[in-house]
């Protein structure tokens, strides 16, 4: 790599921080763009040359434009940082499955209880709520013997996990009641080169 990652971001995205989360752990020289969502700026005719489907993240790596988290921290963990992605092919498939639940129910239940009171999304809350509940009580039976998600180490599962989860009581989602998942939590927190993803007004206001 000859130049920096772009990422077009917005800070309040966990998505995005999913992204500058595992691009910080792992060491790749990246820069920001920030996308100003309130303005439109994601539906603007320059973004859509990015992403036709409108969103946020896109990476630029020199001749790679590349949209989706999740499909983002599989290139960037593939290419770059492999400790990162599973040693064999049942380990890049038990990544595969928690990335697949980060796309699921982790973003139709912590990340839309989210939505309603930081962005203010017109969608009813109690379904998302419901959900993000039904999933953590999973997640946390998940980690009652483990340190990670998927093998001993970490990997992008966890880094794809992460901010919705620790996000959620932003969407009126308390974690107290999953104490190995707030564990997990704390670990991809003490990792060399995290970087928290900026707080709403909602976190400030209930810190």
């Amino acid at each position: 790599m000859t130049t920096p990652i772009k990422l077009h971001r917005h800070p309040l995205s966990g998505h995005s921080h999913r992204v500058e989360l595992f691009l910080n752990l792992a060491g790749i020289r990246h820069e920001l763009v920030e996308i100003d969502l309130a303005a439109g700026e994601h539906k603007s005719p320059a973004f859509l040359a990015l992403n036709l489907f409108g969103q946020v993240p896109v990476i630029q790596d020199e001749d790679v434009t590349l949209a989706d988290s999740n499909a983002i921290l599989t290139y960037l963990a593939e290419r770059y940082a492999p400790d990162w992605y599973g040693e064999d092919a049942l380990a890049r498939a038990e990544i595969q499955r928690f990335l697949s639940i980060a796309a699921g129910p982790i973003a139709y239940g912590p990340a839309a209880a989210r939505l309603v009171n930081v962005f203010g999304a017109q969608i009813e809350a109690k379904r998302p709520v419901e959900i993000a509940h039904w999933v953590f009580e999973r997640l946390d039976k998940h980690m009652k013997y483990r340190d990670w998600l998927v093998g001993d180490t970490p990997s992008i599962a966890d880094i794809a996990i992460y901010s919705y989860t620790a996000h959620a009581p932003e969407g009126d989602v308390s974690l107290n009641g999953y104490p190995y998942l707030r564990a997990l939590l704390e670990r991809v927190e003490g990792l060399p080169g995290f970087k928290p993803m900026q707080a709403s007004a909602v976190g400030l206001a209930a810190a």
